[in-house]
């Protein structure tokens, strides 16, 4: 008879993986064995990414902060042989797309694999899918009544070449989108662990206004990197922790969003971003959000 992990310790394990323990400091901190530790995060974290697709949807919200975060799965990028550079995507250099919402600091959606306009086009496709949007006649003039009318949404990100497409395909005319550009000063220096200096910030209207364009901006985004960081050791630079698959960083990703988003309280709102954005009215415990996750 196969052995299972009591409950209770199956959260524990669970609780010290969403406090930004690594795999093997949880091991020594629970006695339980790294690869039993293993298999519960591929399983909670699939379990905890069909919660979010069943319950993050429907969304009102005002302004979207869009950003990807490099890690890599096996080895990097350069480690990688060439006859598997091609053949095997699944290795070497990863990136994950992840949407912040301004206001609720709710993550709406994530994506994780390489930085191409494929994925950038899925993961706007999936973003745009979990919104919800005026109908046409909403917005018409005859329909129009004092405050009933819905902001459309916008979307800022940074420069990179694969959004403007991906966007537009996702989102048509429906969204305000702009871009904020930054230019680095000795942002190539060999050798340099500190971050570098930042010289010249533009910022550019690519769907909607011409005008009010410093109300593009990526800053809330770009510090949920250091969450994202500090919570998931897969991410964190300079440190030993990596993930050996594909499917193993997407299940820890899957279960630090669903915490973030209905566990742990922001210290702003003092609420979680799922209580902000409307998709639960209650503070989920570690053991509501296992108990929900279930199938």
């Amino acid at each position: 008879m196969a052995y299972v992990l009591a409950p209770d310790k199956q959260q524990s394990v669970i609780h010290l993986l969403c406090e930004g323990n690594s795999i093997r400091s949880t091991e020594r901190l629970t006695g339980v064995h790294r690869d039993t530790i293993m298999r519960l995060l591929v399983r909670t974290g699939n379990r905890c990414r069909s919660l979010l697709d069943r319950t993050i949807t429907g969304l009102k919200l005002r302004h979207v902060e869009l950003d990807e975060i490099w890690t890599f799965v096996y080895c990097k990028q350069k480690t990688v042989p060439v006859q598997e550079r091609r053949r095997n995507p699944l290795i070497g250099d990863q990136y994950l797309f992840v949407a912040l919402d301004q206001d609720t600091k709710l993550i709406p959606t994530f994506l994780i694999g390489k930085r191409t306009g494929d994925n950038a086009r899925r993961f706007c496709v999936d973003l745009a899918k979990r919104l919800r949007f005026p109908s046409a006649h909403e917005t018409d003039d005859h329909a129009y009544r004092e405050g009933d009318k819905q902001p459309v949404v916008q979307l800022s990100s940074d420069a990179w070449a694969g959004y403007p497409e991906a966007i537009d395909l996702a989102f048509g005319g429906r969204v305000r989108y702009g871009t904020l550009k930054k230019d680095f000063r000795n942002a190539d220096q060999p050798g340099r662990y500190a971050p570098p200096e930042m010289v010249h910030a533009s910022r550019r209207w690519i769907i909607g206004y011409e005008q009010d364009a410093d109300k593009i901006s990526t800053s809330l985004v770009e510090r949920n990197n250091l969450t994202i960081r500090t919570f998931l050791r897969r991410f964190t630079r300079l440190s030993m922790g990596f993930s050996k698959k594909l499917e193993n960083l997407a299940a820890a990703v899957a279960l630090h969003v669903a915490h973030y988003n209905f566990c742990r309280r922001h210290s702003s709102l003092r609420i979680t971003p799922a209580m902000a954005a409307g998709v639960t009215n209650t503070l989920w415990s570690l053991s509501d959000l296992i108990e929900r996750s279930r199938p």
